[in-house]
């Protein structure tokens, strides 16, 4: 196997993690709400299920949502991707070349 056809399966392999970590997110939530000991919040859970349960998931849908959209507003996934690919030795090469190129443009309008 070449190294491109493995970098492909691994992209592709990331891609399923991402899902199945949808997934994951709604059996954790099943799981908190089958999980609750008080004797009364039981039975009301299990009496209700058919709307506490899609409420509940709605909720959480609803403050996941906010966590991104905190995330975004904070900037920590721009900064998160900047460190990144300062990682990645592509990135910085495409970096290095794109300043030596500005870098000769300075130089030739100076002139």
């Amino acid at each position: 196997m070449n190294r491109r056809t493995f970098v492909r399966w691994k992209i592709y392999i990331d891609r399923a993690r991402m899902y199945i970590g949808y997934i994951s997110f709604v059996m954790i939530a099943f799981m908190f709400l089958n999980d609750f000991e008080n004797e009364s919040v039981r039975h009301f859970l299990d009496e209700n299920k058919f709307v506490t349960y899609p409420v509940i998931m709605i909720l959480f849908m609803f403050f996941s949502l906010v966590l991104g959209r905190l995330d975004t507003k904070l900037g920590l996934r721009k900064e998160e991707m900047r460190n990144a690919s300062t990682e990645n030795p592509v990135m910085m090469e495409i970096l290095n070349k794109l300043e030596s190129i500005e870098t000769r443009q300075n130089v030739s309008s100076s002139q």
